[in-house]
């Protein structure tokens, strides 16, 4: 066997080599650490304190985890999840507020999130369809300390119709800004899956929902909506003066107010929307609530003697 000459060389490269490897190796792993560190356990830098997440029965996880991600309360969606999918809540995820007070990592996020742990002394404010914007203002004052109803009606003058009415939940340190925001955020989400609806009616969205006020006033519950849109719509139509008592104007001029005259639900947008055809061009309430229609302004005068002047 031949003898080979020792080269040091080749032993200084082999030692360069595995000095090498070992420095990308050691690179490798704390760029791991960080990046795990980055993800998993440090906060997005503009983190918003006292950020309060509201969360609507039947919302998705993949919704909240895109909503927290907007508002830089984490920064991947897909660690947001996993968290939720580890404590095994994607199915379970309670509606309601959740307020972060402090910067915290997403997995403290997600478990909040999951276990139902809240932080929020939640004032429920319940707006009924067919409020208007004075009537929203005076729920408001009587519910949050630090709301002003002057400031909320200089900004909602120009906005009557397009709060939607609803259950919301508020922290009592809250103001009319959060109030404006969170009322009008949920209108453009409530509206927005219906306004394919509204194109394919012919008419405006504006026409859509000021009618929608007028009959939220003026109907008695889902069972007459309908008709009385039909009805109403039918006027308009024929040149008629709509002459509601919701909305006194429409006895001097004809055709719809210039703007809404309360804020509507959907089903009474629906009923704008979808109008149900009839002979009628009367209708009154008695007493009871009950509905009365009318052909003819013989009809409706004999109705109203027969049901109101008892």
């Amino acid at each position: 066997m031949e003898n080979v000459p020792f080269n040091p060389k080749i032993l200084g490269d082999s030692s360069k080599f595995h000095k090498h490897r070992y420095a990308i190796f050691s690179f490798l792993i704390i760029g791991f650490i960080f990046f795990v560190y980055y993800l998993f356990f440090s906060t997005p830098r503009s983190f918003p304190v006292n950020y309060k997440l509201q969360i609507e029965q039947g919302e998705t996880l993949h919704a909240i985890s895109n909503e927290l991600k907007r508002n830089n309360v984490i920064r991947s969606s897909i660690a947001f999840e996993a968290f939720v999918i580890f404590y095994n809540a994607e199915n379970s995820i309670v509606a309601g507020d959740y307020l972060f007070e402090k910067n915290m990592p997403v997995w403290q996020v997600a478990r909040r999130i999951s276990k139902n742990v809240r932080f929020v002394p939640s004032v429920i404010v319940a707006i009924p369809e067919g409020y208007d914007i004075y009537q929203i203002a005076d729920t408001y004052a009587s519910k949050l300390s630090l709301f002003s109803k002057e400031k909320f009606l200089a900004y909602a003058k120009t906005k009557e119709g397009y709060f939607f009415p609803d259950t919301y939940y508020f922290l009592n340190n809250d103001t009319e800004k959060n109030v404006i925001d969170s009322m009008s955020k949920n209108f453009e989400k409530k509206l927005a899956p219906i306004r394919p609806n509204i194109l394919a009616s012919g008419k405006s969205e504006k026409d859509i929902i000021t009618m929608a006020s007028i009959i939220e006033r003026e109907s008695r519950g889902y069972f007459d909506r309908k008709e009385i849109s039909g009805i109403l719509w039918k006027r308009i139509s024929i040149g008629m003066r709509l002459q509601v008592d919701a909305a006194p104007v429409t006895y001097q001029a004809k055709g719809l107010p210039t703007n809404p005259i309360s804020n509507p639900g959907l089903e009474a947008i629906d009923a704008a929307i979808n109008p149900k055809i009839s002979n009628y061009l009367y209708y009154l309430h008695d007493k009871d609530g009950n509905i009365h229609y009318a052909k003819t302004f013989g009809e409706h005068k004999a109705n109203i003697a027969k049901y109101l002047t008892k």
